[in-house]
């Protein structure tokens, strides 16, 4: 698991959060006390579209809930991963269809084949 990035790549994902106007979080959980929907809150104040991809719920935080990245509707920027890594070269594959510019996953959410 990479610890450190480069400058360049430390640039490059400034240009990217600076770019960005889409964000869809996979695992967006409706309870308040997890990480995901903290982060969530976090880039709704500051003025992305954010974009929840969770198996239940109609709306979390307010806004319309997809079942998967297939069911969107829309163009997507960055793609924030909230899954264990096993997971991951799933949504890897998945985003394929969609183009994002940068696909997170969260602490603990690494797969080398997703790489």
């Amino acid at each position: 698991m990479p610890l450190a990035m480069s400058a360049e790549e430390e640039a490059k994902i400034k240009e990217i959060l600076a770019e960005a106007k889409s964000i869809a979080i996979i695992g967006l959980s409706p309870d308040e006390t997890k990480d995901s929907n903290r982060v969530a809150k976090y880039l709704i104040a500051a003025g992305y579209e954010v974009i929840p991809v969770y198996p239940k719920e109609e709306t979390i935080l307010g806004q319309k809930v997809y079942r998967s990245l297939g069911e969107i509707d829309k163009p997507i920027d960055i793609i924030n991963v909230f899954r264990k890594g096993e997971f991951l070269a799933s949504v890897v594959d998945e985003a394929k269809k969609i183009s994002p510019k940068l696909i997170w996953g969260q602490i603990g959410c690494y797969d080398d084949a997703a790489e």
